[in-house]
């Protein structure tokens, strides 16, 4: 378990809502909803978006009213809103909400760090189950690269690294959560590092320009091009699993079991399918949602 945690090393979309974007309680003086209503956010990146009607439709179903208030930007807004009460439910990561309460707290896995983050939150916040879908730094490979050497955790690439190169965004050659924790952790080093813009990384990875890639785990290219996410057993990059944050007061044992539920058949594969068919094929985002709830038996 590593020491060191940079936000800089939090997925893009995590790094997003967390800066920038308007606040829209500044425009119905933060009332919330009525009475008994449940208020879902989100942050202002489709993923999010996404989450939160999964969320709130699940809810619905169960004859929980659920009322919307999405594309938040800020995560300096959508906290203190839940905190307040004028928010109910947010769809959250775990490590980025840890390193939001404590910038100094340890990368570790997804139990350790739920239970960090439960000390961390103030009184009247909670979060429920983690599903194991996640999004977060990854070394990517095309699935020829992974069948060729035989490679299915980074661990693999400590024998065969120096034949590979690696692209991805500058910071990543310098942070602790990329080359420096490759080397360190798994003794993995590459022949060359390849400073790339994040929208360059799949073609560059196709064109066999690069070998591995830094890329996000729930990018939609990764389901469309098939290609292998290695796995990470040390967890250098840290857990970012979804997970429910909540206001305490205003999420009843229905709620609750209903967001369980959806944590429970969600998937790091299966919200990777969900993004491609919302930022790829431009689908409605809320029509993906009721048809992955639905065919989870959800809704």
């Amino acid at each position: 378990m590593h020491k060191k945690l940079a936000l800089i090393g939090l997925p893009l979309v995590v790094l997003l809502s967390a800066c920038g974007g308007s606040d829209p309680f500044e425009e119905d003086g933060g009332d919330g909803g009525g009475s008994g209503t449940v208020v879902i956010g989100s942050a202002d990146f489709p993923e999010s978006s996404l989450l939160a009607e999964i969320y709130g439709r699940a809810m619905a179903a169960e004859g929980v009213d659920v009322e919307y208030q999405l594309n938040i930007g800020s995560r300096e807004v959508y906290y203190s809103q839940i905190e307040s009460g004028n928010l109910s439910v947010f769809p959250e990561y775990n490590g980025a909400t840890l390193a939001y309460l404590d910038d100094g707290a340890p990368t570790a896995d997804a139990e350790e760090t739920n239970a960090l983050v439960e000390e961390a939150l103030p009184a009247g916040l909670e979060i429920l189950d983690s599903s194991s879908a996640e999004n977060k730094d990854s070394v990517t490979v095309t699935r020829e690269v992974a069948d060729e050497y035989d490679l299915t955790t980074l661990a693999d690439l400590a024998d065969v690294a120096d034949e590979l190169v690696l692209g991805g965004p500058p910071e990543f050659e310098t942070r602790y959560q990329g080359v420096e924790g490759l080397e360190s952790v798994y003794g993995v080093e590459f022949a060359e590092f390849r400073s790339l813009e994040v929208a360059l990384l799949s073609q560059a990875l196709l064109d066999d320009d690069i070998q591995a890639a830094n890329l996000f785990t729930t990018d939609p290219q990764i389901a469309v091009e098939d290609f292998v996410v290695l796995e990470d057993p040390e967890n250098l990059f840290g857990a970012q699993n979804i997970t429910p944050l909540i206001n305490s007061d205003q999420v009843d044992d229905t709620a609750r079991d209903a967001l369980d539920a959806v944590s429970a058949a969600l998937t790091t594969e299966e919200l990777t399918r969900l993004n491609e068919r919302v930022v790829i094929q431009n689908e409605n985002v809320a029509d993906v949602a009721q048809e992955w709830l639905e065919g989870q038996g959800l809704a």
